[in-house]
């Protein structure tokens, strides 16, 4: 029987190779002389984590070890050729290759069609036809029809056992059955030694068919390179503060800011092994995103009160800060006014991410919760063309409002300005006199159809808020993310900019502080503080790169600022650099100003370090009111342990936002030493976001390879 077989075998006349075939065998032969030349003088091994003799064997042993092979010469003639040309293939590319000459990885052991095997071994690739894979509406790079019959081709490794069981039955195995069970065994094999240690080319993803595929470029020369997906987050560009000299700039005016986006953001950015664009970095949105309990108001005929506290500097021993805290009144849950919500929904394609519109859902499902029986829910979608999902319902028909919540799918472009102005219309028609009427807009930013300049959705959102309505955001998802039009809306809108990333998040933001999220107790409410030249040489007020205000904005009623919700709490820190520290950077001014001796300065005024001005309106005024307090050396403690624990652990926050965006100041002052002071000032933490903190701070140090 075997004999015969062998005489069939030597009988048979081997077929013509095509002249494509003849091209492409001398292409390739020399490519791999090309490559021999250029890696002579390489030595022995892999970085792919095994070296390629272990493959081979793996690929060997489990087909040479069935007993339907063993011995048997036919089967060692079929195997070992292709045996040789999936080495060969190997051994160039280091991973197994599709039609379009992109190597691939699988990972995962997914069962895949082994029809398609032969195609994988025998498929010429036409370079002219090539196409590199391109990222689709979601974001997530998608193959092409060409690529995917060579996923397709990729078989699992529990084939070659179900293959073997067959043998051993006596069934019968010929060549084009038993070369599948090797390539997935090989690819197996590959996708176990990349999961045992990763290797440091990242390619994109894909999801196919059940199973990661990871792209990688091709070392081969003259290959497509695939391109990476693009990130395309937008963040509001700001140079960081400048030191500021008293005796030329003795007055700083600033915005309130309670949005507490960036933290999540970058708290997101760190979670996926990343430093955070330093754009994304606001310090003061990274501050105000902790609890503290700074003193409060006694009513609400004075909505909020300041502690101010003056301490030396951790990072900068000849400089000290001036700390100032903001607590805003407690609105009780039981004396809230009612609540006209509408949800201004993005279900584009964009949103079609885990991340995006089903956390998105689940959060609203959380605020809907929340609510009181009489507060009413709208919700408008927007994607191509704006829709009205509910109209104007009480929350006592909760049932209704969540099921109209669960049937929102992602699908179509993204027309905001549309789905704005059909929100809109909604809070219009319910509208609460007296009560509380807030759009709330859920999107990742991305506003591509309509009016989309940002100064036409702020035009469009500031002659709105005239009518009492406000509009605060909350923003979803990574790569498409379009920060700086969420704080334009937000902060022309009345409202607060919220990223966000986890349903812990979603808690935190619409649950345990919906009061302060959603009930405002003052608005355009600004800061200015004048420093005493006598005191104080210099200043740097840490944060509000985007909330700078003119001098004159302070008095002027027309300029719009910051509002504050029931019991935010706000946070301003300036480093200041006393009179005659060794640490103060400019000269004085040779001409100009009169020396500060010469000045005349009322006796009670002299010992000030600085005046620290509030103004605010009342949600329902267009009249400002103001509030000041003098800062002397009675708000001062000399040494920094002697602070509150809110205190060490709000500069700790601080001192690690600079770092993120690269601040010069704190450029010697280490990650540890941060971990230190926000360690040693963590308190009781009982919803643990200080102990979270804690460990973005080790992330950063470990990526920033401290």
């Amino acid at each position: 029987m075997m004999n015969d077989k062998m005489n069939d075998l030597g009988r048979m006349i081997p077929p013509v190779a095509s002249p494509e075939a003849r091209a492409r065998a001398l292409s390739l032969a020399m490519q791999a002389f090309d490559e021999a030349e250029n890696t002579s003088a390489t030595t022995q091994g892999t970085d792919r984590h095994r070296r390629q003799s272990s493959i081979i064997n793996r690929l060997w042993s489990p087909v040479m070890n069935r007993k339907f092979l063993a011995g048997s010469a036919l089967a060692t003639l079929l195997v070992v050729p292709a045996a040789a040309f999936l080495t060969l293939q190997l051994t160039r590319d280091g991973l197994p290759v599709d039609t379009t000459g992109q190597q691939i990885e699988v990972a995962g052991k997914d069962a895949l069609k082994d029809a398609k095997t032969k195609e994988l071994l025998s498929a010429k690739p036409d370079v002219s036809a090539e196409k590199p894979l391109l990222p689709d509406a979601s974001g997530r790079m998608a193959a092409d029809a060409d690529a995917q019959s060579s996923v397709d081709a990729v078989v699992s490794e529990s084939e070659v056992d179900t293959l073997g069981k067959k043998a051993e039955a006596g069934e019968a195995a010929d060549a084009d059955a038993a070369m599948p069970g090797i390539v997935a065994e090989g690819a197996a094999g590959i996708a176990r030694n990349r999961q045992a240690a990763p290797s440091p080319v990242v390619g994109a993803e894909a999801l196919v068919g059940g199973t990661v595929m990871r792209t990688m470029p091709s070392t081969m020369p003259g290959d497509i390179v695939i391109p990476q997906e693009e990130n395309r987050d937008r963040f509001t560009s700001a140079d960081t503060n400048p030191v500021k000299s008293v005796a030329t700039d003795p007055v700083s005016t600033f915005s309130a800011d309670v949005d507490t986006a960036s933290y999540s953001f970058v708290r997101k950015s760190l979670m996926a092994g990343q430093m955070p664009d330093p754009d994304s970095v606001r310090v003061e949105e990274m501050i105000n995103y902790f609890p503290y309990n700074w003193p409060g108001p006694d009513s609400k005929d004075e909505p909020f009160k300041a502690t101010v506290t003056v301490l030396p500097t951790p990072w900068n021993a000849g400089t000290r800060l001036m700390h100032v805290g903001i607590k805003g009144y407690d609105v009780a849950a039981t004396t809230a006014p009612r609540a006209n919500l509408v949800f201004l929904i993005d279900v584009s394609g964009s949103m079609d991410e885990p991340d995006k519109l089903p956390l998105l859902k689940g959060a609203f499902r959380l605020l809907v919760e929340k609510l009181k029986p009489e507060d009413t829910v709208s919700i408008v979608t927007y994607a191509g063309n704006a829709g009205t999902v509910l109209e104007p319902t009480a929350i006592k028909d909760k049932a209704k409002i969540l099921a109209a919540i669960d049937t929102l799918q992602p699908g179509g472009s993204t027309a905001g300005a549309q789905g704005l102005e059909a929100a809109y219309d909604l809070a219009e028609r319910a509208f609460v006199k007296g009560g509380v009427n807030r759009i709330m807009l859920a999107t990742d930013g991305d506003f591509n159809v309509g009016p989309s300049s940002d100064d036409e959705l702020k035009t469009m959102i500031e002659t709105k808020r005239k009518s009492g309505i406000f509009l605060s955001v909350l923003g979803f998802g990574r790569g498409n993310y379009n920060d700086a039009l969420m704080q334009t809306l937000a902060q022309n809108g009345n409202g607060t900019a919220t990223y966000i990333d986890t349903m812990a998040e979603a808690q935190k933001s619409l649950v345990e502080e919906a009061g302060s999220s959603l009930f405002p107790i003052a608005k355009d409410v600004k800061f200015q503080v004048e420093f005493n030249p006598q005191q104080v040489a210099e200043y740097r007020l840490i944060g509000y790169e985007t909330r700078a205000l003119k001098r004159e904005d302070f008095n002027n009623d027309k300029v719009d600022a910051g509002d504050i919700g029931s019991g935010h709490r706000v946070t301003a820190i300036y480093e200041i650099t006393p009179k005659g520290s060794p640490a103060v950077l400019n000269d004085d001014l040779r001409y100009g100003t009169a020396p500060v001796a010469q000045q005349a300065e009322p006796a009670e005024k002299s010992g000030e370090l600085g005046f620290l001005k509030i103004r605010y309106k009342k949600p329902d005024s267009n009249t400002s009111n103001l509030i000041t307090t003098p800062v002397t050396e009675a708000n001062a403690v000399p040494t920094l342990q002697q602070a509150g624990q809110d205190i060490r652990f709000s500069l700790a926050v601080a001192a690690f936002g600079q770092k993120l965006r690269g601040t010069d100041a704190v450029s010697a002052y280490a990650y540890g030493s941060i971990l230190d002071l926000a360690a040693g000032a963590r308190g009781e933490d009982p919803y643990g976001y200080r102990g979270e903190f804690l460990n973005l701070v080790r992330l950063a140090r470990s990526l920033g390879g401290e």
